[in-house]
């Protein structure tokens, strides 16, 4: 099973991924982890990202598609993963096309996470109070910079692949298992 989450921050994508991930035995490849560990270690990605992070920017398409090439290419990739953070854009999209087609493997779905702009904020001002250690981009301030970002650059990302036929649309309000269970009931038959 390969899936791709899409939903704006604040949408619960962290959260239903793990889920999905133990319920499909699934390897969970969150992008922003990777560059927050890369920035951490102070790794070479981790340098050129660092600043781009602190400031609520994206990471660009070239460095974002080696991350990912390197990740699904891992041994616990091989039964199957589900990538969260990319792709962002349309040219992301089509480069992980290109990745996967290479391996003659396919999207399964790609699940978008709907939530009210409002709401959204709410969670993310919310869950900024409740970090020990919240980093640049968590900053009340930088939240509509974010989200802003995600309109601009990540929503036609969803008529993409509706046009393929991939996009699996999630209502994301409600409880951790309503969410759960409307995402595993839209998934292909063959797959729930």
């Amino acid at each position: 099973m390969l899936l791709v989450f899409i939903g704006p921050p604040g949408a619960g994508k962290g959260t239903q991924s793990k889920r999905l991930c133990e319920r499909y035995q699934i390897s969970h490849l969150s992008t922003g982890d990777i560059l927050r560990k890369a920035k951490a270690h102070g790794t070479e990605l981790g340098k050129k990202v660092g600043p781009i992070m602190d400031s609520g920017g994206l990471v660009n398409d070239e460095l974002m598609v080696q991350v990912v090439d390197e990740a699904i290419n891992r041994p616990d990739c091989r039964t199957g993963f589900l990538l969260d953070g990319f792709p962002r854009s349309i040219p992301q999209a089509e480069a992980l096309d290109e990745l996967l087609a290479r391996r003659r493997q396919r999207l399964t779905a790609v699940i978008e996470l709907r939530v009210p702009r409002a709401e959204l904020e709410r969670r993310l001002v919310g869950r900024y109070y409740e970090l020990t250690d919240p980093r640049p981009e968590d900053q009340p301030d930088a939240i509509g910079h974010r989200l802003d970002l995600y309109e601009r650059i990540t929503a036609p990302l969803l008529e993409y692949y509706t046009e393929k036929r991939l996009l699996l649309s999630i209502d994301g309000v409600g409880s951790t298992d309503e969410v759960f269970s409307r995402i595993t009931g839209g998934l292909p038959s063959t797959h729930r």
